[in-house]
């Protein structure tokens, strides 16, 4: 999962950046509203979490183009302004979620993790795909009971993967949501990660879709 980290604070986004690198994001970021506002628009992201105060252009300004342009990743605003009339304006512009400074960084990946899932369409904290289970709140996936040791980038596919089961997705798509941007992976890179995913599983639950990409299949309940 791909999130943007629009903060002009560089502090406070290296210490956001670390802890959601952490807890299995990948992230890109950007110090000003123009920056993001590029970036909203031409990448694709899970979520963004978005400062209001930025530089260049501000971060309503900015969710409301987000917003027009049709993008619907969902927002965590993070801001100084505290009073419901500013949580109100954030909220119609599009914002999704609202966390008010000082907040502990740990909230933001609860955060983020909830509004991910429920913009995948997921009610509940747990994903169950047969054996297969993943707690979006811990970040933790097991296998028929038994954790599955996965690498970070192997986390990210399977995660991607299990909020969205039954949908073919592509390599490109995969290389969209798991990459920064200034990652340079092989063509090949996707099919290596899924491989190694397989070998992990207890039951045969990834599918290719020849010339397409790759499916997680739901068994039959």
């Amino acid at each position: 999962m791909k999130i943007l980290v629009v903060e002009d604070d560089e502090k406070l986004s290296a210490l956001l950046v670390n802890v959601l690198t952490s807890a299995g994001f990948a992230i890109e970021t950007a110090l000003d509203g123009v920056d993001a506002e590029f970036k909203g628009n031409t990448e694709s992201f899970d979520a963004a979490v978005l400062d209001l105060g930025l530089p260049e252009l501000d971060g309503l300004t900015v969710l409301q183009r987000w917003r027009e342009a049709g993008q619907n990743a969902p927002v965590l605003i993070l801001t100084a302004r505290g009073r419901w009339s500013e949580k109100l304006a954030g909220f119609n512009a599009g914002a999704d979620d609202y966390l008010t400074k000082p907040f502990e960084v740990e909230e933001v990946v609860v955060r983020l993790r909830a509004l991910i899932r429920r913009s995948a369409g997921h009610a509940v904290p747990q994903l169950v795909c047969g054996p297969l289970r993943l707690n979006t709140m811990s970040g933790r996936v097991t296998d028929a009971g038994e954790p599955l040791q996965l690498t970070a980038l192997e986390f990210r596919v399977l995660s991607y993967m299990m909020h969205h089961p039954g949908k073919i997705i592509t390599r490109t798509e995969f290389l969209e949501h798991i990459y920064v941007d200034d990652a340079d992976p092989d063509s090949n890179v996707i099919d290596v990660i899924i491989s190694r995913i397989r070998k992990n599983l207890s039951a045969n639950l990834v599918a290719t879709a020849r010339g397409q990409g790759f499916r997680l299949d739901v068994p039959e309940q």
